[in-house]
């Protein structure tokens, strides 16, 4: 796994497939990294119908997810996960650059 490598948890992979196939014309889920929010840096999703020349495209199961090539700068080694517990359904990313992240999980510092 190169440091740049960005994986995608099954339970991940599940919430992406069912979001997707419920979104017609939708053909991947893209993550982007944003500056803004509490922590400096925020997480962006959004549902897209086509991929740019140079993102990266990870793919496992029917998930697809986009990250261009700002975003993988701050994202490098990060697990994209979905957590659905008593606080709520969310995607999260354990990134291990991030020095520090808000309470809400969609925002970090590096």
């Amino acid at each position: 796994m190169s440091e740049n490598s960005v994986t995608i948890t099954e339970s991940a992979a599940k919430r992406i497939a069912t979001i997707l196939a419920s979104e017609p014309g939708k053909t991947a889920l893209r993550v982007s990294v944003e500056g803004g929010g509490c922590s400096g840096f925020s997480y962006k999703y959004d549902l897209v119908d086509e991929e740019e020349a140079d993102d990266l495209i990870l793919e496992r199961d029917s998930a697809r997810v986009l990250i261009d090539p700002m975003s993988l700068n701050f994202m490098g080694g990060s697990q994209i996960d979905f957590v659905d517990n008593l606080l709520g359904q969310s995607f999260q990313i354990n990134n291990p650059n991030a020095v520090a992240n808000c309470g809400c999980g969609t925002s970090f510092s590096i």
